[in-house]
């Protein structure tokens, strides 16, 4: 009985084996559709001067209250630690005048990055709406400064996002988007 069963079960392997690869493989009958080059109008000179960007966003038009919120559910939903930081325009930017180097600057090396922390990081947060909360607060307090929200992933032990959500009104380092090309 027992050599019965095995050869059984023998058999229905053999029969679940898959076929061939090359058997499988079909050439392509699809071809891809051509794609028009753009207009030479379009496209953009980086303007070099006065335009310095911070963080993922900061390329694109200044978030609004809505985005930012939408930006903290995502951090939330992640199980992220949501931080704010903050810097007088002075020290927000990495420049030989403010920073002292450590070694090599090499991918990868920071030196001079980081921001006071408004408060301590919100530790267990669920909450999207005292995030925010915490915002208008450090926004409140440091009008003249650059805020940057961040969040950190407990687990893999590292900053994982990062925005700003103010930008000093008297910026003068940066462009607004109109003047972002020389062209």
């Amino acid at each position: 009985m027992a050599v019965s069963m095995k050869s059984a079960v023998s058999q229905s392997v053999v029969s679940r084996r898959p076929m061939s690869v090359r058997a499988s493989l079909k050439p392509a009958t699809v071809r891809a559709a051509p794609v028009a080059a753009p207009k030479a109008d379009s496209m953009m000179v980086w303007q070099p001067m006065n335009n310095k960007q911070y963080e993922c966003f900061s390329y694109l038009p200044p978030l609004t209250s809505e985005q930012i919120a939408k930006q903290v559910n995502y951090i939330i939903n992640n199980g992220w630690t949501p931080c704010l930081e903050f810097a007088d325009p002075a020290n927000s930017f990495v420049s030989n005048a403010n920073t002292v180097r450590f070694g090599a600057v090499a991918a990868g090396y920071y030196d001079n990055r980081y921001w006071t922390m408004f408060k301590l990081p919100m530790f267990g947060c669920t909450d999207p709406s005292q995030v925010l909360k915490e915002v208008a607060n450090c926004q409140r307090s440091f009008p003249k400064a650059y805020i940057r929200l961040v969040a950190f992933d407990n687990l893999k032990q590292v900053q994982c996002m990062g925005f700003l959500v103010q930008r000093p009104s008297a910026a003068g380092e940066y462009c607004p988007l109109p003047q972002r090309s020389v062209a």
